[in-house]
Protein backbone atom coordinates (compact mmCIF):
# COMPACT_ATOMS: atom_id res chain seq x y z
CA UNK A 1 0.00 0.00 0.00
CA UNK A 2 1.16 3.53 -0.69
CA UNK A 3 2.38 5.49 2.31
CA UNK A 4 -0.37 8.07 2.65
CA UNK A 5 1.35 9.53 5.72
CA UNK A 6 3.52 11.64 3.41
CA UNK A 7 2.29 15.18 2.78
CA UNK A 8 1.88 14.66 -0.95
CA UNK A 9 1.51 11.30 -2.59
CA UNK A 10 1.95 12.27 -6.22
CA UNK A 11 2.48 15.29 -8.47
CA UNK A 12 0.13 14.32 -11.25
CA UNK A 13 -0.48 15.43 -14.83
CA UNK A 14 -3.58 14.59 -16.77
CA UNK A 15 -3.10 11.83 -19.33
CA UNK A 16 -5.20 9.83 -21.78
CA UNK A 17 -7.93 7.73 -20.15
CA UNK A 18 -6.90 4.80 -22.36
CA UNK A 19 -3.68 4.57 -20.30
CA UNK A 20 -5.69 4.35 -17.09
CA UNK A 21 -8.15 1.84 -18.50
CA UNK A 22 -5.32 -0.42 -19.64
CA UNK A 23 -3.57 -0.22 -16.26
CA UNK A 24 -6.60 -0.95 -14.05
CA UNK A 25 -8.77 -3.07 -16.39
CA UNK A 26 -8.34 -6.28 -14.34
CA UNK A 27 -9.65 -4.48 -11.22
CA UNK A 28 -12.73 -2.82 -12.68
CA UNK A 29 -16.13 -4.15 -11.70
CA UNK A 30 -18.80 -4.85 -14.29
CA UNK A 31 -19.97 -1.55 -15.73
CA UNK A 32 -17.35 0.53 -13.89
CA UNK A 33 -16.06 3.35 -16.06
CA UNK A 34 -12.80 5.34 -16.01
CA UNK A 35 -13.63 9.05 -15.85
CA UNK A 36 -10.21 10.70 -15.56
CA UNK A 37 -6.55 9.60 -15.44
CA UNK A 38 -3.47 11.32 -14.03
CA UNK A 39 0.14 10.19 -14.16
CA UNK A 40 3.44 10.98 -12.45
CA UNK A 41 6.46 9.27 -14.01
CA UNK A 42 5.40 5.62 -13.69
CA UNK A 43 2.73 5.97 -11.00
CA UNK A 44 -0.89 6.73 -11.81
CA UNK A 45 -4.20 7.76 -10.24
CA UNK A 46 -7.40 6.71 -11.97
CA UNK A 47 -10.80 8.18 -11.09
CA UNK A 48 -13.67 5.85 -11.95
CA UNK A 49 -17.38 6.28 -11.34
CA UNK A 50 -17.02 4.23 -8.11
CA UNK A 51 -13.58 4.93 -6.64
CA UNK A 52 -10.08 6.33 -6.92
CA UNK A 53 -7.46 3.72 -7.86
CA UNK A 54 -3.89 4.65 -7.00
CA UNK A 55 -1.24 2.66 -8.89
CA UNK A 56 2.28 2.54 -7.46
CA UNK A 57 4.69 0.97 -9.97
CA UNK A 58 7.51 -0.74 -8.08
CA UNK A 59 10.99 -2.09 -8.82
CA UNK A 60 13.14 -1.23 -11.84
CA UNK A 61 11.25 -3.39 -14.31
CA UNK A 62 7.87 -1.94 -13.37
CA UNK A 63 6.24 -5.36 -13.45
CA UNK A 64 5.34 -5.22 -9.76
CA UNK A 65 2.48 -2.83 -9.04
CA UNK A 66 0.55 -1.87 -5.93
CA UNK A 67 -3.11 -0.98 -6.53
CA UNK A 68 -4.90 0.92 -3.76
CA UNK A 69 -8.67 1.25 -4.09
CA UNK A 70 -10.20 4.28 -2.39
CA UNK A 71 -14.02 4.03 -2.61
CA UNK A 72 -15.95 7.29 -2.80
CA UNK A 73 -18.45 5.83 -0.31
CA UNK A 74 -15.76 5.99 2.42
CA UNK A 75 -14.95 9.69 1.91
CA UNK A 76 -16.13 11.70 4.90
CA UNK A 77 -14.64 15.08 3.85
CA UNK A 78 -12.81 16.34 0.77
CA UNK A 79 -11.21 19.58 -0.32
CA UNK A 80 -9.92 20.91 -3.64
CA UNK A 81 -7.45 23.77 -3.91
CA UNK A 82 -7.08 25.47 -7.27
CA UNK A 83 -3.81 26.68 -8.75
CA UNK A 84 -2.87 30.31 -8.23
CA UNK A 85 -0.72 32.87 -9.98
CA UNK A 86 2.55 31.85 -8.32
CA UNK A 87 1.53 28.42 -7.04
CA UNK A 88 0.69 26.54 -10.23
CA UNK A 89 -0.14 23.27 -8.47
CA UNK A 90 -3.63 22.29 -7.37
CA UNK A 91 -4.40 19.84 -4.59
CA UNK A 92 -7.03 17.30 -3.65
CA UNK A 93 -7.38 16.30 0.00
CA UNK A 94 -9.68 13.46 1.03
CA UNK A 95 -10.40 11.99 4.45
CA UNK A 96 -11.49 8.36 4.44
CA UNK A 97 -13.12 6.57 7.34
CA UNK A 98 -10.74 3.84 8.47
CA UNK A 99 -7.76 5.24 6.53
CA UNK A 100 -7.38 8.91 7.31
CA UNK A 101 -6.02 11.69 5.12
CA UNK A 102 -4.95 11.27 1.49
CA UNK A 103 -3.51 14.10 -0.62
CA UNK A 104 -2.85 14.22 -4.34
CA UNK A 105 -1.07 17.18 -5.93
CA UNK A 106 -1.69 18.04 -9.56
CA UNK A 107 0.61 20.00 -11.85
CA UNK A 108 0.03 21.74 -15.13
CA UNK A 109 -3.43 22.43 -16.37
CA UNK A 110 -5.31 19.71 -14.52
CA UNK A 111 -9.01 20.46 -14.14
CA UNK A 112 -9.30 20.23 -10.36
CA UNK A 113 -12.91 21.45 -10.48
CA UNK A 114 -13.80 18.42 -12.65
CA UNK A 115 -12.15 16.13 -10.09
CA UNK A 116 -14.13 17.82 -7.32
CA UNK A 117 -17.36 17.26 -9.26
CA UNK A 118 -16.53 13.58 -9.78
CA UNK A 119 -16.05 13.11 -6.05
CA UNK A 120 -19.11 15.17 -5.11
CA UNK A 121 -21.37 13.30 -7.54
CA UNK A 122 -20.30 9.91 -6.19
CA UNK A 123 -19.45 10.53 -2.52
CA UNK A 124 -22.59 12.52 -1.75
CA UNK A 125 -25.07 9.87 -2.92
Amino acid sequence: MIDFAKDTVFKLKQTDNADGEKMVAPLLTEGERVLSTYKEMRDMVVFTDKRVISVNVQKLTGKKKDFTSLPYAKISVFSVETAGMFDIDSELDMWFSGLGHVRFEFTGRSDIAFIGRIIAEHALR
